[in-house]
């Protein structure tokens, strides 16, 4: 586990920015006043994501490869940072859609179905299959698993070492 050091403790700093990000959704009202808003501004958290996978691998070439890493070994370890996310974010979507903001689904089928300012809504069953706690956490694991091996691939091509 030695060598994956690096990955678990930017593991563990990403969830922590995914609860925060949560907390700072929910103070500014996009889970419940300006939810029509949300769908907007919960796609920014691409960019700290980004940013913190940047720095992981950064800090993965500087202290674990001696500065010098190749695409493939950024590659892997993006890959391996995305699969330790995948583990915990589950835990993490329990604590935003239990504690954090428990009536956050209800909140969103709400506005889904019976909004004025939608021009197409949702039938209420294709609301409740689609927010709800096991659709999003099936979710963020695919988001996760995927995204993170894009910005892995990418960030490892911008941090090799060129020969």
């Amino acid at each position: 586990m030695k060598n994956y050091s690096i990955e678990i403790k930017w593991t563990l700093r990403f969830i922590l920015l995914v609860l925060a990000w949560a907390i700072g959704e929910k103070f500014i009202g996009l889970h419940d006043k300006h939810i029509d808003k949300y769908i907007i501004y919960t796609n920014l958290f691409a960019l700290p994501a980004f940013l913190f996978f940047y720095l992981a691998l950064r800090e993965k070439k500087k202290y674990f490869f001696n500065n010098q890493i190749t695409w493939s070994q950024g590659f892997i370890s993006g890959v391996i940072l995305s699969f330790f996310i995948a583990l915990l974010i589950p835990f993490a979507q329990l604590v935003i859609y239990k504690s954090i903001t428990p009536h956050f689904f209800e909140t969103a089928i709400e506005y889904k179905t019976k909004s004025p300012l939608l021009k197409y809504h949702m039938t209420l069953e294709a609301a409740r299959q689609y927010f709800n706690l096991r659709s999003f956490i099936i979710e963020s694991i695919y988001t996760v698993l995927s995204m993170g091996t894009i910005a892995g691939a990418i960030i490892a091509l911008i941090i090799r070492n060129k020969k």
